[in-house]
């Protein structure tokens, strides 16, 4: 276990360095200051990549599916859509069998920043882990997959 109990006292030791949220929290800031650079020429978070991203990848969504395809709630994804449809990166249709909800999908443009972030995305990721070996690395991923 990573925290130690002191034997004299019988008082369990906090080590920040040990533990999980404080060392994801770092791993997170070095990840997203790395991404947050990429992202920057065409003006974007990362959950507005993300969206843009899983929409190029499936193609129309819902704004309801697109919230549980990146994990963001419905006040978040709903911000988020609203920025990328003022950019002009995305349209908003209503469904043609259900005209009470919104199908979204990259436009054009959308489409052409998506595709000139993604190598970009994959060299952070790659800068990311490149501490850890090829077996470490697929180590993590699995372990992360796992913790999430």
């Amino acid at each position: 276990m990573t925290e130690r109990a002191n034997k004299s006292s019988g008082r369990v030791a906090f080590q920040l360095e040990e533990q999980v949220a404080h060392l994801l929290r770092r791993a997170h800031q070095r990840a997203s200051s790395l991404f947050i650079n990429q992202l920057s020429t065409h003006h974007l978070t990362p959950t507005q990549f993300f969206a843009m991203a899983r929409l190029h990848e499936k193609g129309r969504l819902s704004q309801n599916l697109l919230g549980r395809e990146t994990a963001m709630d419905p006040a978040t994804i709903q911000g988020v859509i609203q920025r990328l449809n003022e950019k002009g990166y995305i349209r908003r249709t209503p469904d043609p069998m259900d005209r009470r909800r919104m199908v979204l999908e990259l436009t054009e443009s959308g489409q052409g920043v998506v595709q000139s972030l993604i190598e970009g995305a994959i060299q952070v990721n790659d800068e990311v882990i490149a501490p850890l070996d090829d077996l470490e690395r697929n180590e993590f991923i699995r372990l992360l997959h796992k913790v999430t």
